[in-house]
């Protein structure tokens, strides 16, 4: 009997440790993180600081991250509302882009032994991307393809790609991927690209009949070509004024998922399906896998999350959270607080 009785106690005090809320806790001195994990469940984080390019990894679920290291120092670094370094896995390696406020792209890759390289500029023609918006995605070997928001030819914000077949070293020649017929798209919202092998999703918010509302194209050939854009979501968001709220884009299986902003309100699609209310709020990221869907986002200077299978939950103070899946029972939320980096692993 008093075994059992010690057993019982045991095992609830392992559930009670188990359910324990985690607490949210300071990264690093920085802004706009950008998150990624690989295939062997590390996390992987570029953001900026001033000037400097940095990047730092989890080895162990994010439980202890190691010293931040500058990958290099960029003049006038773009490193703010969601704007900032982006980053990828490759196969055995690590590739990041990062703009400065000419609008200039340049492209980083980390090899299999940790050491980091400059690879050459990604856009070809001079300070085309001066928003300083851009999405880059990867199959997870060595192909990469990367979206901007490009001024070129007329001065008109339109949507740019380049693709890398060696990990971010080398980049094509810059290829249009779309122009708005009604003179723009919109001028200050986050591109978000994502891959899954020949696959190439990118999404962004276009400015067509006066709305603002997010659009989806695909290429079945990594990159080489692209679909139509279509919109998401069935109603519009007529708006004179740029939101400055881009959406998130993830895939789950082979299911495409969505997330984005709407007046106040932010929204779930599947292409050519109708919108899912979420919440109220602002600056949505998405991560999706595993059958799951966690969702994150910013109101009131507070950063929110929610499992699709929970309920919601406070994060933290700050703005502009990025959410990944490490693997099949957690995830990662980081998001920016008053220049600081701030992290907050979630149990799903």
């Amino acid at each position: 009997m008093r075994n059992t009785l010690a057993i019982l106690l045991i095992l609830f005090a392992c559930s009670c440790k188990e359910n324990k809320p985690t607490v949210a806790a300071n990264l690093t001195s920085g802004q706009m993180p950008c998150i990624v994990t690989d295939l062997n469940n590390h996390i992987h984080i570029a953001y900026g600081n001033g000037d400097s390019i940095m990047y730092t990894e989890s080895a162990n679920g994010g439980q202890s991250f190691q010293t931040p290291v500058c990958i290099d120092t960029l003049r006038n670094l773009v490193d703010f509302a969601m704007r900032g370094p982006q980053i990828a896995i490759a196969k055995n390696g690590v590739a990041i882009v990062a703009l400065n406020k000419t609008g200039d792209i340049f492209s980083y890759s980390k090899d299999e032994f940790g050491k980091w390289k400059k690879g050459s500029r990604v856009n070809d023609v001079d300070s085309t991307c001066k928003e300083g918006f851009i999405g880059l995605g990867s199959d997870g070997n060595q192909h990469l393809f990367a979206a901007w928001l490009d001024l070129r030819g007329n001065k008109r914000n339109k949507i740019y790609g380049a693709s890398s077949s060696d990990g971010g070293k080398t980049w094509r020649p810059n290829q249009l991927l779309y122009a708005s017929p009604d003179s723009s798209v919109c001028e200050c919202c986050k591109v978000s690209v994502t891959m899954k092998d020949q696959h190439v999703y990118v999404m962004f918010r276009n400015w067509l009949n006066g709305n603002r509302d997010l659009y989806l194209m695909e290429s079945k050939d990594a990159g080489k070509t692209f679909d139509v854009p279509g919109k998401l979501g069935k109603n519009n968001w007529p708006l004179e004024g740029c939101p400055m709220d881009g959406g998130s884009l993830s895939i789950n299986g082979n299911s495409v998922q969505t997330a984005w902003r709407r007046h106040d309100s932010i929204f779930s699609a599947v292409p050519g399906e109708e919108e899912s209310f979420i919440t109220k709020g602002k600056n949505p990221s998405l991560a999706a896998g595993n059958n799951h869907q966690l969702y994150a986002w910013a109101k009131a200077d507070t950063v929110y999350y929610k499992p699709d299978n929970g309920e919601v939950q406070v994060a933290g103070k700050g703005s502009l959270p990025s959410v990944q899946m490490i693997n099949e029972q957690n995830a990662i939320c980081v998001w920016t607080n008053d220049k600081n980096i701030n992290y907050l692993l979630i149990k799903l």
